[in-house]
């Protein structure tokens, strides 16, 4: 097979099917929607693209996931992925899908971006919470941070469907606000002296190697970090600030547990009526996702665990009230890496594409 070939996995498609690159596929996002989009009877991979392993076969470089035919890994070329795919998903590190999106979307290639490159509605806001990634680039799009849809499927699912680029979300951002946004939306809390506190496994760090993600470091230990200003905090009040219609300030505080995979996220915020109890909050989350296969919301009393969603696309909701101070308790577990990425990348696509947003989309964990 020639490694030269940009069309090495078009064989995949077939005339109804809509084709997907996927650029940085090694990685743990590249990875994780290759796994989902295996058998996804509307959309095909036709490229697989990287840098670091251009040239290769795919089966060097993951012998654990085989695709059909063994293809080349190609190089980043914008030509050759548009000629080869109508969307691509980008699982780049920070700062390069930036560099990418651009010549894509010129050429008519859709984007579904896994990175931070445009999750901010400002290029100045993003400079200023990305400082090391904006130094050492001179983005010139600003249209594009205004323009891109940020990819929370349940609450910008029409303009997803037709967005030209969509800025997938944070996956500590993910399980923060979906739990969140209801109540802000509503008016039912108080938009100051949030607090969010977020517990992740070793994977939301990436697949280069990290001394803090070594077994040795990181098994039997947790541990927060991030205190105060971490990336995370501005994004999540950015949509947070969106659905009320006015200032969220909050504190998060993220800390890395010793597992793989799963994020478990608690938000504490006051309501402004007290004498609502957890069973009135309970229904205010299963109005909001009455129509969301994706998202669960557990009975009261019933608390998430990450183990529940494991492997899967699903975001697991459940809410408590302090009846004493009126304080709300609300906690959601995800898989980091599927609800958390290449999943929700998945759910865009297929309404991008005109699916279902859960077409293709693994709902139930393998337990224990």
């Amino acid at each position: 097979m020639d490694s030269s070939n940009p069309s090495v996995l078009t064989g995949m498609a077939s005339s109804r099917t809509a084709r997907v690159a996927v650029i940085g596929a090694s990685g743990y996002g590249g990875l994780q929607t290759l796994r989902l989009l295996h058998g996804h009877h509307g959309l095909a991979v036709t490229y697989l693209g990287g840098e670091r392993s251009a040239g290769q076969r795919w089966s060097s470089i993951c012998p654990f996931l085989p695709l059909p035919d063994d293809p080349f890994v190609q190089t980043v070329d914008p030509e050759r992925i548009a000629d080869a795919a109508d969307f691509a998903v980008l699982s780049l590190p920070n700062g390069l899908s930036s560099q990418l999106t651009p010549q894509l979307l010129q050429r008519g290639v859709r984007v579904v971006d896994l990175s931070a490159d445009f999750r901010y509605r400002s290029l100045d806001r993003w400079s200023q919470v990305y400082v090391q990634e904006a130094q050492n680039l001179k983005r010139q799009d600003a249209d594009l941070c205004r323009d891109a849809v940020y990819g929370l499927p349940e609450w910008h699912g029409p303009a997803i469907a037709g967005a030209a680029l969509v800025a997938a979300p944070g996956c500590f951002p993910t399980a923060s606000l979906l739990p969140l946004l209801p109540f802000l939306k509503q008016g039912l809390i108080e938009t100051d002296g949030i607090i969010v506190d977020a517990k992740t496994g070793t994977s939301g760090g990436g697949r280069v190697p990290k001394q803090s993600m070594l077994l040795a470091e990181a098994s039997e230990a947790i541990a927060p970090y991030g205190v105060v200003g971490h990336r995370h905090t501005s994004e999540i009040e950015q949509m947070a600030e969106e659905v009320a219609g006015h200032t969220v300030q909050l504190q998060f505080t993220p800390h890395l547990v010793p597992m793989v995979r799963g994020l478990l996220s608690t938000v504490y915020a006051r309501l402004r009526d007290p004498g609502l109890t957890a069973e009135d909050c309970t229904t205010v989350l299963q109005a909001v996702y009455r129509h969301h296969p994706c998202i669960e919301v557990l009975p009261v009393g019933t608390y998430p665990a990450t183990k529940w969603v494991r492997h899967t696309n699903k975001a697991m909701l459940s809410v408590q009230v302090d009846t004493r101070t009126g304080q709300l308790v609300l906690m959601s577990a995800i898989d980091n890496l599927v609800k958390g990425q290449a999943g929700q990348g998945v759910q865009c696509l297929n309404l991008m594409a005109g699916f279902d947003p859960e077409t293709g989309l693994p709902l139930q964990a393998f337990y224990p």
